[in-house]
């Protein structure tokens, strides 16, 4: 019997601080394993796509965050990896609480870049939400 494919949902948060740099990090896992990424994570049963980025953002970086608009869905689709998401984005600012590492298992680095000096190796669907953030300026 053959494993059946589907797409997963993953959702993510466009954090910007008072000094306007986007909180990062960095993938220790599949798919895009190294590269800088926004933080989030997976669609749970009969979670909504706006509680999962909020429980989300509060367990892996300890931040309580307000969700302010929809920024973009990419179709992160890596065939090499085997990898089919589809990725809500969310702007969001922080109300609550100072960014730290805590899904170590997870997660190598975190950080704040300014949008002018990113880190290289950035992941497919932060790219795209970084194209869509210019159009908004």
């Amino acid at each position: 019997m053959s494993q059946q494919l589907h797409p997963r949902v993953g959702v993510g948060a466009f954090i910007l601080n008072g000094q306007g740099e986007l909180l990062l990090v960095q993938r220790k896992k599949a798919p895009e394993q190294g590269h800088w990424s926004l933080p989030g994570g997976k669609v749970e049963w009969m979670e909504t796509a706006e509680d999962t980025v909020i429980r989300e953002i509060e367990e892996e970086v300890g931040l309580e965050i307000e969700l302010t608009s929809l920024l973009c869905v990419t179709n992160h689709i890596l065939p090499d990896e085997e990898a089919h998401w589809v990725c809500p984005t969310y702007i969001a600012k922080v109300k609550n609480g100072i960014a730290e590492n805590r899904e170590q298992h997870a997660i190598s680095e975190i950080g704040w870049f300014s949008l002018e000096r990113l880190p290289k190796r950035l992941t497919l669907t932060l790219q795209n939400a970084l194209k869509e953030y210019e159009k908004l300026k």
